[in-house]
């Protein structure tokens, strides 16, 4: 559910705004007509697991050495 409401209504009723939207709604927040902000709930992802791409990138024994000149001037110019 989406509901709109203008910056006055959503600084007098922020409470009920956010409680609205604990629940699962959607509110636009207007300013004279012109939508300039939504409220939506913070999803609860599943979290991070740590190491799953292990083995997917390996960095290479070069990676810090000097760039080539070809692309260093291109930072130059």
């Amino acid at each position: 559910m989406t509901k709109s409401v203008g910056v006055h209504e959503a600084k007098t009723h922020l409470s009920r705004l956010l409680a609205e939207v604990a629940g699962g709604a959607e509110v636009i927040i207007a300013n004279r007509g012109e939508p300039v902000a939504r409220l939506v709930p913070i999803g609860r992802g599943a979290g991070r697991t740590l190491g799953s791409d292990r083995g997917r990138f390996e960095v290479p024994d070069d990676f810090d050495a000097p760039l080539p000149d070809e692309i260093l001037a291109t930072f130059e110019t």
